[in-house]
């Protein structure tokens, strides 16, 4: 590194490879739209996102639509930095290419709080891991569904289950992150683990860490302050770096970019061949 201001800022050479072409964008869209399941009786991968309230977990589902529709979707209503969220059914985004759905889902939770009786219990992130949960489920932060429940799915079908735990972090939030919320986050990681899971974190929000990557997306490799906001998000859940995904969700865009698709391609691409190595 250089002697100068931006030493404390930035590498000379990324630290992390990325192919930021128009040719790289569209060969990802391609592989994930013909993507083959490991398992032929499949009908889908499954993954959940879950992360504290106003992390992005509704935005990233609008960026993946986004990205394969080509013009801005709106299907998940986003929280748009509020500290209050909008989700609080469990919700399942299919992704569509024209008229045929590719063979993966994501599915969004109510966000998770500090305090016992807000925010999703973690007890129904565990049911939806074992696809106990039923689309449209309606979440109620004091009481679980449980087994005596009519809504609760006893006899969940593979596709029902959750093939990849994906952790949505703000990168501008993790140092404020309570440790009630970090608790519940690895208590849920714990019981991923035992059920076979894999897990990934998607860093949301690089711009709002770093004034390098709100100045220019393709500085995120080189940015010092995003490598330690990785660190330290892999330090406080246990995740390893090379899980950790930084994304920048479209939100004030009205339209597509390149840059922004490359690093919205590269997470779910990553997490659906983990999701696919699961089944």
């Amino acid at each position: 590194m250089s002697g100068g201001p931006s030493a404390q800022k930035e590498f000379h050479t990324e630290w992390r490879k990325m192919d930021w072409s128009k040719e790289k964008r569209n060969a990802m869209v391609n592989e994930l739209k013909n993507m083959k399941l490991n398992n032929p009786d499949m009908e889908q991968l499954r993954c959940l996102l879950i992360g504290p309230i106003g992390a992005g977990k509704s935005s990233f589902i609008n960026s993946v639509k986004s990205v394969f529709q080509g013009y801005m979707a709106h299907g998940a209503l986003a929280a748009a930095l509020s500290s209050k969220g909008f989700t609080n059914t469990y919700k399942t985004c299919y992704i569509r290419n024209g008229t045929n759905r590719l063979p993966f889902a994501l599915s969004d939770v109510m966000g998770l709080e500090p305090s016992e009786g807000y925010g999703i219990h973690p007890d129904d992130i565990i049911n939806a891991l074992k696809g106990h949960l039923p689309n449209g489920y309606k979440f109620c932060p004091l009481h679980p569904l449980t087994t005596e429940c009519l809504e609760y799915n006893k006899h969940p079908k593979s596709s029902d289950k959750v093939h990849c735990l994906v952790n949505v972090i703000s990168a501008d939030k993790i140092a404020l992150m309570s440790s009630e919320v970090i608790t519940k986050m690895k208590k849920i990681r714990e019981k991923a683990s035992e059920l076979e899971i894999p897990q990934v974190v998607v860093m949301t929000m690089p711009d709002k860490a770093c004034d390098l990557v709100e100045k220019d997306v393709k500085k995120i490799y080189t940015s010092i302050v995003i490598k330690k906001k990785m660190q330290t998000c892999s330090n406080e859940l246990g995740v390893p770096v090379n899980c950790i995904l930084p994304v920048k969700n479209y939100h004030e865009e009205v339209g597509l970019d390149n840059d922004m698709d490359i690093l919205i391609l590269n997470a779910i691409s990553q997490i659906m061949n983990f999701a696919n190595d699961c089944i």
